[in-house]
């Protein structure tokens, strides 16, 4: 097979995330449901905005932060997401293309009337669970003409955000993205992204995940609302009878990694929980550098564990440390 330029190109929501510490009352005066992802439109997100108080703007989007840490940890890795071309549009390209990462989506016009860049508000409690409002904007118009077909055959991997599920092309992109990429013997991963929207679209997910997929990542919600199992471990079950390789975090238990008869069990790093949000993004981004240096599954799912470790201890979903020193401190180098 003849070499791929990339080892991982993502498709998923381009977002900026707008990040503020509040308390439980302040969800609750809020009528904001904690610990899920929520679709607001453009004036609740003002709203919020307006009553969340001091707040910090970064760079995020759930398959925009694993390519972040993937391209943090030298990964050769590409991007592809909608952005306007606003002040958050700008910034976007801007942090992302500055971790190495090749990010070429035209943005779309400042003169086009309507849809902004979108924006994630994430409202962080004082136990570090994260509650995110979002506003998807232009994100949410990525459609087919969108998937270079040369990108996603030059990828080793592709990777595809099931935020995406919810926009009106977003499951006919990815369908373009995906035979593209293994006409030219590529493979796919894709991340369940939050319950609710495994809910939203479950058969959909089902039918990809058993004909398309070779990698799941999930949570153990997300993968017990995959397959309406009454337990994790019948959930477990499901996804080894459908799919190549599945990757399950468990919080603070770490992560299971079931891979045909296999299943081996990664322990969760010893760091600090300050703020959740990003976690499942980084650990699938050290998973993936792992697994595209040819490590054997425990490095892979510890790997992903430590980039997870790493972005919980800080607000905000992209790591502050150097991943491969973390690595080297945690003997995985």
């Amino acid at each position: 097979m003849t070499a791929k330029t990339y080892d991982v190109v993502g498709v998923g929501n381009a977002m900026v995330d707008v990040l503020a510490r509040v308390t439980d009352a302040f969800l609750a005066e809020n009528g904001v449901r904690k610990g899920v992802m929520q679709l607001v439109d453009a004036a609740r997100a003002l709203e919020l905005y307006d009553r969340m108080g001091p707040a910090q703007e970064v760079s995020g989007g759930s398959a925009a932060n694993t390519i972040a840490g993937l391209g943090m940890l030298g990964a050769r890795t590409a991007y592809v997401g909608k952005v306007k071309d606003d002040q958050l549009g700008a910034i976007f390209a801007h942090d992302i293309r500055a971790l190495g990462v090749d990010f070429d989506t035209p943005r779309a016009p400042r003169t086009l009337e309507g849809d902004e860049t979108g924006r994630c508000m994430v409202l962080v409690t004082p136990d570090g669970e994260r509650t995110m409002n979002t506003y998807l904007g232009v994100s949410a118009t990525l459609s087919p003409e969108d998937i270079d077909p040369a990108l996603m055959a030059d990828a080793r991997w592709i990777y595809l955000e099931g935020y995406r599920f919810d926009g009106p092309d977003g499951q006919a992109a990815f369908a373009k993205a995906i035979a593209a990429a293994k006409a030219a013997g590529g493979k796919v991963a894709l991340t369940l992204s939050d319950p609710f929207c495994v809910e939203r679209h479950r058969d959909a997910f089902r039918r990809m995940a058993r004909e398309e997929v070779d990698l799941l990542f999930a949570n153990e919600h997300e993968l017990i609302s995959l397959y309406q199992s009454a337990t994790l471990d019948d959930a477990i079950e499901a996804a080894r009878a459908e799919i190549p390789m599945t990757a399950v975090t468990i919080g603070p238990a770490g992560a299971y990694v079931v891979a045909g008869a296999r299943t081996v069990h990664a322990p969760a790093a010893p760091m600090e929980r300050v703020d959740a949000t990003g976690a499942g993004d980084l650990f699938a981004a050290g998973f993936l550098y792992g697994l595209t240096r040819g490590r054997d599954l425990l490095t892979c799912g510890t790997m992903g564990c430590v980039c997870a470790g790493e972005v919980i201890s800080h607000i905000g979903a992209r790591p502050q440390t150097d991943l491969r020193q973390l690595f080297d401190r945690f003997g995985l180098g």
